[in-house]
């Protein structure tokens, strides 16, 4: 009994140390890399190792009532063919000039050198101001647009500690 009165006790203590949680529902604009490397690994046709940073600008979404804005991303890929593995960090700036740092991985399609479609899960690491502490995670979906551009529409869950 006295076990099941601490475990009761330390659930009441976490609850009330990570309070705020919400839901993550965006969507960004991503331009054409702004600085990209390739390199042609040379076991077989078409595989390559590339990195990239792009900028993204926010279509919709917010965070505890402040608007997501612009976001940075480098990304690392193995491009075999028409397929990309994919990983990097996304640091996103919010519109009262936080932070927060996204980890990323996921898979892509890629056409005539475009990015068709990707899909990636990814995880809030870090955050600056009042998103200091946070943590997350979620999914987003991107579709290659005609002008080289790439849309995401993201969604998840995170929590601030308070």
């Amino acid at each position: 009994m006295r076990n099941l009165l601490l475990v009761a006790c330390a659930l009441c203590l976490s609850a009330s140390v990570a309070l705020a949680q919400g839901k993550v529902d965006s969507q960004w604009n991503c331009g054409k890399a702004t600085d990209s490397h390739s390199i042609d690994v040379g076991d077989q046709i078409g595989h390559a190792y590339a990195i990239a940073q792009f900028t993204c600008t926010a279509v919709k979404g917010e965070l505890e009532g402040v608007k997501e804005k612009e976001g940075t991303g480098t990304e690392f890929d193995d491009e075999k063919g028409n397929t990309a593995k994919l990983h990097g960090v996304f640091v996103e700036t919010l519109s009262n000039g936080d932070k927060l740092h996204v980890s990323y991985q996921g898979k892509g399609t890629i056409e005539k050198g475009q990015l068709q479609s990707a899909d990636d899960e990814w995880t809030i690491t870090s955050g600056t101001g009042k998103f200091k502490g946070a943590k997350g995670k979620g999914t987003c979906k991107g579709k290659g647009n005609p002008d080289g551009s790439t849309t995401f529409d993201c969604t998840g869950d995170y929590t601030l500690t308070k």
